[in-house]
């Protein structure tokens, strides 16, 4: 979807205060927000709509036929079908993350996991609901990576596919059971995505890139992957990455800026606080360390 999602120029036009958003490589969009005293009234769009309250959302009200009904605190979520229309009366204040996606990333999903047609799939409405996996999706990825930043983007991609797989699962009209997936990668398709990847290292890859380059789905990819490598794809890549910038901080006169780029990072600040994180010190400090006799 090149356009903004609905649900997006729903929310500005009721001056809700849209903190940062993105369009992943899929197509699904993710956008976070914060609004407070406001009367949102969201007209039908032609989307899906997964929300979590990430701060605040007590004084959170939605209309019903019954009255008002309130049940917002953080890590609550909401799930709103397309065409969904509804009266919000945010009388406090709150902070949320929504992810936005369309039938056809259902579709994609159901049809690549499952090999099953997903014709007649319908996706469930849920208000102020709990799910643990859903929220650990969203802290451990959503809110706690770069959105702009090219070497993020894989464990985003990687995060999307998560999301929409348990959507597809618990909250639509199949409840199909999930895919057992018992082995890893053949020796050959391991060798070969590894060979990707290094060949790749400051490319902004996606999950899909390395699963075609296995010819498999992105779900059983990403699996199979993690038996075979002991780490997920993302996981792997950062590692070769960092493990890349070490030999270039320690080999070259090249700037961080320089590193950063070759390494796959959009600039030298993410680049340095994923390094000293991993490290437990910052690139600068670690070249002078290398270079001391």
């Amino acid at each position: 979807m090149s356009k903004p999602y609905r649900m997006m120029e729903c929310l500005q036009q009721y001056q809700a205060e849209q903190l940062d958003t993105t369009i992943l490589e899929n197509g699904t969009g993710v956008a976070s927000w914060y609004n407070q005293h406001a009367l949102v009234d969201v007209d039908s769009p032609d989307h899906h709509t997964l929300s979590l309250y990430t701060k605040d959302g007590y004084q959170s009200f939605l209309k019903t036929p019954h009255g008002w009904r309130n049940g917002g605190k953080p890590d609550r979520m909401c799930l709103m079908p397309k065409d969904y229309s509804s009266i919000w009366d945010i009388r406090g204040s709150i902070s949320f993350v929504h992810f936005y996606f369309t039938d056809q990333h259902l579709k994609h999903i159901a049809e690549s996991v499952w090999n099953k047609s997903p014709y007649g799939l319908s996706i469930d409405e849920r208000i102020f609901a709990d799910d643990p996996h859903i929220t650990t999706l969203y802290r451990e990825f959503l809110l706690s990576l770069s959105w702009h930043d090219s070497a993020d983007r894989l464990a985003l991609s990687s995060a999307t596919t998560l999301l929409l797989t348990h959507l597809v699962r618990h909250y639509t009209n199949f409840k199909w059971h999930p895919v057992q997936v018992t082995g890893g990668l053949a020796p050959f398709q391991l060798a070969r995505v590894k060979d990707y990847i290094e060949a790749n290292l400051s490319a902004n890859m996606q999950l899909s890139d390395l699963a075609a380059v296995a010819n498999l789905s992105e779900y059983h990819f990403a699996r199979m992957f993690k038996q075979s490598a002991g780490l997920t794809p993302h996981q792997y890549v950062m590692q070769q990455r960092l493990r890349l910038a070490k030999t270039l901080l320690q080999k070259t006169d090249l700037s961080l800026v320089t590193i950063a780029l070759q390494c796959g990072f959009s600039s030298s600040g993410h680049f340095s606080n994923r390094f000293k994180l991993a490290s437990g010190c910052t690139p600068s400090r670690y070249r002078q360390s290398s270079m001391t006799p």
